[in-house]
């Protein structure tokens, strides 16, 4: 993989490789599940327990084989008795369906191993399955120690196996390394079987790429947009409609609801959910975040975000953790909302930041309002009550409480509690110097528009005064208003 990151916990579809390999394996409901690891083991022991915290691991201190492994693997367990599965970490398409065909297969025929095949175009570069008369396996030759006859056998070794508990034990104690790589096989456990009585065959998949293993980021990536596709098309088939499955990316533990709408570059990451009816993207990323039947999220990225049932959201949005939108709620063009509640039916449509803030219903946050949660050193809340008008360009600096039903002037810096239905003025009063302009910019474009202004002015009567007032009338004081929804 060319990578610092261990080749088993490079991600895929929402889980790493071994993340898939344990899945399947889960599926089986085993009695005992070992991972054997080796290179980078602090890591992956370190995703094992959170992932799946009911594996154990074992260490292969030494790169010895595949009949190694599974030895490591067998002594980290109790004696066992029954059928043993043996797979591998990177080969993360193939499902718990195959696996427990493979047992089942393996328990009625009364085999001693069996094992999954596949029939390749090309097959180079894996262990070829050689038949016996009667159609059982007769054994498996590597690549490397394949006469040029074996090698134009198109069935191949999977590496995955159903044994016996004795004939495993049995097998691995009698490998050697009598073999072009000098290691113990765990294929040659095979035709000791057979050489003991025992009865060998395979389960053959028609899914070949569900024995698809990978070695480098090439394929990887081949395996990923194959496991979308699928994930993809298995949503679609249970009623939503994805406009562009191409550009559509959807992690494995991700749920959709019927008649959701995917619209195209979607990417719904980790843990995401939507609900009935919803309406992603088009160009939206969501990781972690719970979409309510019915809304909307366009041209936005989410992250451990909720939103409620018929919320809208964007374009241009950001929700960050901790972000919660009610029923009804609306977060704009340019919105960034971290560690907040938004109350049902309220709104932030415009150019804000929301963080730690708690918002009631039905209010709405003019344009370009901050709440200014940090002081340098610690995060503090602001509480919004119902019903509030907050102007444009607004700063609520935290801690504050605003009261139900409370408006604050446009450009107010609102440092103090403000109570319920009071109006929130905390701005300086404007000063207008007069001519200046045309003293101190003078024969700039500037200046020439404000003396022909002023020049009109003087010949036309009445008219609107300078300073925000009507002749004869009182200071405007800005609010939100209903247009700013």
């Amino acid at each position: 993989m060319r990578s610092s990151l261990p080749k088993v916990l490079h991600p895929l579809c929402g889980r790493t490789l071994v993340g898939h390999a344990v899945a399947a394996a889960r599926a089986l409901q085993p009695e005992h599940l070992v991972v054997v690891v080796g290179h980078g083991r602090d890591a992956v022991r370190a995703h094992l327990a959170e992932a799946d915290p009911g594996v154990v691991t074992a260490v292969q201190d030494r790169q010895l084989g595949t009949g190694h492994a599974v030895a490591c693997g067998l002594e980290a367990l109790p004696p066992l008795t029954g059928t043993v599965v043996v797979t591998y970490g990177d080969v993360p398409l193939l499902s718990g369906t195959t696996l427990r065909a493979l047992v089942e297969a393996h328990e009625r025929d009364g085999n001693a191993v069996t094992v999954l095949t596949a029939l390749l175009d090309d097959p180079t570069g894996y262990g070829r399955v050689l038949r016996a008369v009667d159609g059982t396996v007769a054994g498996i030759v590597e690549e490397k120690d394949a006469t040029p006859e074996q090698r134009t056998v198109y069935e191949v070794n999977s590496g995955i196996y159903a044994f016996t508990a004795a004939a495993l034990r049995d097998g691995l104690a009698r490998l050697t390394t009598d073999n072009a790589q000098g290691e113990l096989y765990l294929t040659d456990v095979l035709a000791l079987a057979r050489a003991a009585g025992g009865r060998v065959d395979a389960l053959r998949t028609a899914d070949t790429w569900q024995t698809e293993g990978v070695n480098d980021r090439v394929q990887l990536a081949r395996v990923r947009r194959e496991l979308n596709r699928r994930v993809v098309e298995a949503w679609m088939r249970a009623g939503v409609t994805v406009e562009d499955p191409g550009t559509t990316w959807v992690d494995v533990d991700v749920t959709v609801g019927r008649d959701a709408v995917l619209r195209p570059q979607v990417q719904l990451l980790a843990g995401t959910v939507v609900g009935e009816g919803a309406v992603v993207g088009p160009d939206t990323t969501l990781r972690g975040t719970r979409v309510g039947p019915g809304a909307q999220v366009v041209r936005s990225h989410c992250e451990g975000a909720v939103v409620g049932e018929g919320a809208a959201v964007g374009p241009f949005a950001y929700l960050r953790p901790g972000a919660v939108l009610g029923a009804g709620a609306k977060v704009g063009t340019y919105v960034e909302v971290k560690g907040s509640t938004i109350g049902a039916g309220s709104k932030v449509p415009h150019l804000s930041y929301v963080g730690d803030a708690q918002i009631g219903e039905g209010a709405n946050i003019g344009a370009a309002t901050v709440f200014v949660n940090y002081d340098g050193v610690a995060k503090h809340r602001t509480v919004v009550g119902d019903h509030v008008r907050v102007g444009s360009d607004t700063m609520l600096v935290a801690p504050l409480v605003v009261g139900d039903g409370a408006y604050t002037a446009a450009g107010s810096v609102v440092t103090q509690d403000v109570p319920p239905g009071a109006m929130a003025v905390a701005r300086g009063r404007q000063r207008n110097v007069e001519g200046w302009v045309e003293r101190r910019r003078a024969g700039s474009p500037a200046a020439e528009a404000a003396r022909r202004a002023r020049e009109q002015g003087a010949r036309e009567p009445g008219g609107r005064e300078p300073g925000g007032r009507e002749p004869g009338g009182q200071e405007q004081v800005g609010t939100a208003g209903e247009e700013q929804a």
